[in-house]
């Protein structure tokens, strides 16, 4: 007699959820995807209705003024290679999907990870959601993703958003928590309203953990949008694919490095600006 065998299959009881949540849910997916589709064309259409050359020299000088000398050349530099490499409006269209997929992810992460701070019991429930997040394989998040919303950049840029939470959350709750007590107890005894102790007093004394959280955050939010050009996101993971598929090693090359300059480009500006901040809020 044969033994008997025991099979268990998560898909066969997440596919009737995921045949229910598009019967019952499909105006909400319909309305992310148009307020999705439409906040990327925007910021692509402006990123590409100025020529290149004046694009980079703007981005230059905005850098320069913001952040110095050293940073705008390191952005010239890398713009520069993105249109040199003939990938220019790939490359604008990555930067739209990180820019939106980042800018989300921040928005999620930064106050659940000071909640987290806050409350030790949350961060007990959280801490074992972010370990299986970081656990799962990124491209596991499309499969859910495009069920949900189809092929394009919609289920790309919600598997992002996913995948880039899970870093900057634990990071936010490391730095909050590395905070000195006195810090908080001085201004505490000061009279200081919780909203000025946050954002003058722990803020830039997390400073340094938060930028190293935000900078995770951008990597694999890039990293995610190359195994997103799998579903039609569009940009430099698509021309990553494309070297790929048709074996071209010199495409594969040129669009890697390009998704570098990128990677730098968005990370110094970013710790720039931030840096900046920190320390005007701190005067």
């Amino acid at each position: 007699m044969n033994d008997a065998v025991l099979h268990f299959s998560p898909g066969a009881y997440l596919a009737p959820s995921v045949d229910w949540l598009n019967r019952n849910l499909h105006p909400l997916f319909s309305a992310i995807t148009v307020v999705v589709e439409a906040t990327l064309s925007a910021i692509e259409a402006a990123l590409l209705a100025v020529p290149p050359p004046g694009l980079i020299a703007i981005i230059i000088a905005a850098a320069f003024f913001a952040v110095g000398m050293r940073i705008a050349i390191l952005v010239g530099l890398c713009l520069g290679f993105c249109l040199l490499v003939g990938l220019w409006t790939a490359s604008m269209q990555t930067v739209a999907l990180v820019t939106v997929a980042v800018t989300i992810s921040v928005l999620i992460a930064f106050p659940l990870g000071v909640l987290c701070a806050r409350h030790k019991t949350l961060e007990a429930v959280v801490r074992p959601v972010l370990d299986v997040m970081q656990t799962v394989p990124p491209w596991v998040y499309l499969i859910p993703a495009v069920m949900l919303f189809s092929l394009g950049r919609v289920p790309a840029i919600i598997a992002t958003i996913v995948y880039g939470i899970p870093p900057m959350l634990r990071l936010t709750t490391l730095a909050f928590n590395q905070v000195p007590r006195e810090f908080l107890e001085l201004g505490s005894a000061i009279g200081a309203h919780p909203r000025s102790v946050l954002w003058k007093i722990e803020f830039p004394l997390a400073k340094q953990t938060l930028l190293v959280g935000l900078n995770q955050c951008i990597l694999l939010s890039l990293a995610m949008v190359v195994l997103a050009g799998l579903v039609g996101a569009g940009g430099l993971g698509a021309e990553v694919t494309r070297g790929l598929t048709r074996m071209e090693m010199g495409l594969g090359l040129r669009a890697g490095l390009a998704i570098v300059a990128v990677a730098l480009v968005l990370d110094r500006l970013s710790r720039g600006l931030l840096q900046r901040g920190a320390q005007a809020a701190a005067r």
